[in-house]
């Protein structure tokens, strides 16, 4: 009514034509929109086909089609005369088919951004477990189709789809499963898209409480406001409605507030719309109702019955008129017949001419925005708007936000979530979601065959965190930093080495130094002694070297407590490995001289240059001279150097010599041992040698002594990190050093101190086993 009349005003836009229109009933069933069409098509009487009982004032052009099914129900029929027909409903990719629907033609844009719209809505409330429901119609299983894909894309799943089949939403039974389907979801979030007739079951239903609070959102094609008013009200409160963005018709307002039937009493719709939205009748004595008052007007009315702004739908209708009214105008421009016209007699006018102008059209509404049809139409922008209700009876749209879908990446999106109103239960914007919140120090952990929002929530691996809910996954900690005991933030670590002030330190330093002035104090016995039998025995000169070899064996151990530096990685390994070297052969030269001894004895024997010469002093000076070298390649090539190791110990960060090498390291070790095996063979074969100093036997026991603890070295040393590590090598140079002391010296020093009678030539000669 606005646009015809805004157009019969209009000077430049069809002079001196009057705009009128006729207004037809469009049922939701393809029997009576037929019946409608054929009545249009024949006049009001008997419904004749091809025959037209219409006189005068016969329309060309209709402008219908709410839904795909009404457009193609009607453009079965029309589609025979050629009648052009402008759809104001949801833009349809298949009415588009230029060689089915030759003479359909739709305003509305394309709604292919829609689902993007939609999940850019979803993410930013973080909604990852929706459910969907749509009419059972072909342009619904494209949306849904097209949804899907773009929430798969965003890590949004599916709760579940339901279609709702038009033929079936008065049948009892099947409205009862529907909404049990819906009870018995968990999601929080409802996604509605198709057209309002096939949705009416739901709109006008008696909704069980544990879907009544739940969050919806749809789109403005399925009106939740228009509803009977007094017919559970505030179903749909705080839903989120996308709307073809508009432009502010100058006029309507106030065309609104200023029509009324009185002005105009041929105007039958506008009569019986007014005797129904007010409640009232237009004649004293007609009707149940009271009189209408003269001076009502449409802005006082509930958004139930009108939208005192202009909805998306009314805008395309609006546009709809506009169009034929200019394709009209461009065709008077090029007829030649115009003057027949101009009488009021438009009978030369013909629906299937206006075709041409109608797909070219292409102008400026009243809003200043560019209107085109056909394959042109642009991709639509979006409003959302919040639907709110009130306790007493009334209900707005509010706009919260807007989907542009030309704007550039990130900007597209804009929601005002402090204005938006949430369902009556929500308060705020709550999850929707197929499981628990992780909290933080848990990662998601999805479970194989289900979607990817039902996931479970595992703990953050050791040396990683998780500071925020729902990680996909934990970071981990610097190196320097290892995780709290509920892996959501990282703690410093602590620098930590075997030192001197701690209790394990301190021990071992201890005891290293109070063996290495033991073994001093031996050395001095064995030099006050030293012209006595027993320490003359077995070489006195090797037993001087052993004993201060063993001192510093002692002493080098004090160069693995400390914290580590350049010197003392340097010096620790090689010292060891050159005193332990010094005393094993010592030891070998040892058992040595007591075997050439005893084959000295024999009449003729070689062996006699041997006894007493400095050989056995040569032998310990070459066995040390080739592990010197081998120390000495270790550090040219390799030397070892200090370390921080982060690993070991998820708490400490351990300041640690890094041997460099460990083959030179095991090759030091293994040439140890090796002379270690060979003082252990010969002083096994020579054990039962007479003798009553004879060492072979305590070199044997001490041997076996040595060995034991560092066999048992290697799998322990392997097997601990950090500074247990290092407490392990010294605890192994301490002990293999005492019982080599303990198990060779300490007899003697039995001897010499508590049984010196023993210790005299004038003794030996009288033992006759000596």
């Amino acid at each position: 009514m606005f646009a015809v009349e805004e157009i019969n005003r209009n000077s430049k836009l069809l002079p001196n034509i009057t705009l009128g229109f006729h207004i037809f009933n469009a049922y939701h069933n393809d029997d009576r929109t037929l019946e409608s069409s054929l009545v249009w098509l024949s006049g009001q009487g008997p419904t004749i086909p091809n025959y037209s009982c219409e006189k005068q004032s016969k329309s060309i052009v209709v402008i219908g089609g709410a839904t795909s099914e009404l457009t193609v129900s009607m453009g079965t029929l029309l589609e025979l005369y050629k009648i052009p027909q402008v759809t104001y409903g949801l833009f349809d990719p298949l009415l588009s088919d230029p060689v089915q629907f030759p003479s359909v033609y739709q305003m509305a844009p394309r709604d292919t951004s829609l689902p993007l719209a939609m999940v850019r809505l979803m993410l930013h409330f973080k909604w990852t477990w929706v459910g969907l429901v749509a009419s059972d119609d072909s342009r619904s299983e494209k949306f849904l189709r097209d949804l899907q894909e773009e929430m798969v894309r965003n890590d949004v799943c599916v709760a579940f789809i339901y279609k709702v089949f038009t033929g079936l939403t008065e049948d009892e039974r099947y409205h009862s499963y529907f909404l049990e389907k819906l009870s018995d979801s968990t999601a929080s979030v409802i996604v509605i898209y198709g057209n309002t007739d096939t949705l009416l079951t739901l709109r006008f239903s008696e909704i069980p409480h544990t879907i009544l609070y739940r969050m919806w959102v749809t789109s403005s094609h399925w009106d939740i406001a228009k509803k009977p008013g007094y017919i559970y009200f505030d179903n749909f409160h705080g839903a989120l409605i996308f709307t073809d963005q508009t432009s502010k018709i100058p006029g309507f307002k106030h065309f609104l507030k200023t029509v009324n039937p009185a002005k105009d009493p041929e105007d039958i719709f506008l009569q019986d719309f007014w005797n129904s939205a007010f409640g009232c009748t237009s004649e004293i004595g007609k009707g149940d109702g009271a009189v209408c008052s003269p001076n009502a007007s449409l802005d006082t009315l509930r958004l139930s019955y009108l939208d005192m702004t202009m909805s998306d739908q009314s805008y395309t209708v609006y546009n709809a008129v506009y169009a034929v009214a200019w394709a009209l105008h461009e065709m008077f421009l090029v007829r030649s017949e115009m003057q027949s016209n101009r009488n009021g007699n438009n009978s030369g006018i013909y629906p299937w001419k206006i075709h041409s102008f109608l797909k070219n059209i292409q102008f400026n509404n009243s809003a200043g925005n560019q209107v085109v049809l056909a394959e042109k139409n642009s991709v639509a922008n979006y409003d959302i708007l919040n639907y709110v209700t009130f306790g007493n009876d009334t209900e707005v749209l509010v706009k919260v936000g807007e989907f542009i879908s030309e704007a550039p990446l990130g900007q597209e999106f804009i929601i005002q979530q402090k204005a938006i109103v949430w369902p009556r239960t929500w308060g705020e914007p709550l999850p929707s979601r197929c499981d628990k919140v992780c909290s933080p120090g848990f990662h998601i952990k999805v479970q194989e065959g289900k979607p990817v929002c039902c996931f479970d929530c595992a703990p953050c691996p050791q040396g990683q965190i998780s500071n925020q809910t729902d990680r996909d996954q934990c970071m981990k900690c610097p190196e320097d930093q290892y995780p709290n005991t509920e892996r959501i933030h990282c703690l410093p670590k602590r620098v930590t080495f075997l030192a001197y002030e701690e209790t394990l330190g301190m021990a071992l330093a201890s005891i290293a130094a109070s063996f290495s002035l033991l073994t001093a104090l031996v050395l001095w016995v064995f030099v006050k002694h030293k012209d006595t039998p027993i320490v003359k025995a077995n070489n006195r000169d090797l037993s001087y070297i052993l004993l201060l070899s063993l001192s510093l064996c002692f002493l080098c151990s004090l160069f693995f407590i400390g914290r580590p530096t350049a010197i003392n990685c340097l010096l620790r390994q090689t010292t060891f490995g050159v005193m332990f070297t010094v005393a094993v052969s010592s030891i070998l030269a040892k058992t040595i001289t007591v075997v050439l001894a005893f084959r000295a004895t024999r009449p003729g024997s070689r062996s006699r240059r041997w006894v007493g010469s400095r050989a056995p002093i040569s032998l310990v000076v070459f066995c040390t001279f080739i592990q010197v070298m081998l120390c000495a390649i270790w550090l040219l090539l390799s030397p070892p150097f200090p370390d921080a190791d982060t690993h070991s110990d998820p708490e400490h960060i351990i300041l640690e010599c890094n041997e460099g090498s460990l083959i030179a390291f095991y090759s030091v070790l293994g040439y140890i041992a090796l002379l270690a095996l060979g003082s252990f063979t010969v002083a096994f074969l020579a054990r039962n040698l007479p003798d009553t100093f004879n060492e072979a036997k305590f070199i044997t026991f001490s041997m076996l002594v040595f060995c034991s603890v560092w066999i048992s070295f290697l799998p322990t040393y392997q097997s601990t990190k950090g500074k247990m590590m290092v407490a392990v090598e010294v605890f192994s140079i301490l002990s293999s050093s005492a019982g080599l002391l303990g198990c060779i010296f300490i007899p003697k020093c039995y001897v010499i101190l508590v049984q010196p009678q023993k210790n005299t030539k004038k003794f030996l000669k009288n033992n006759p086993s000596s």
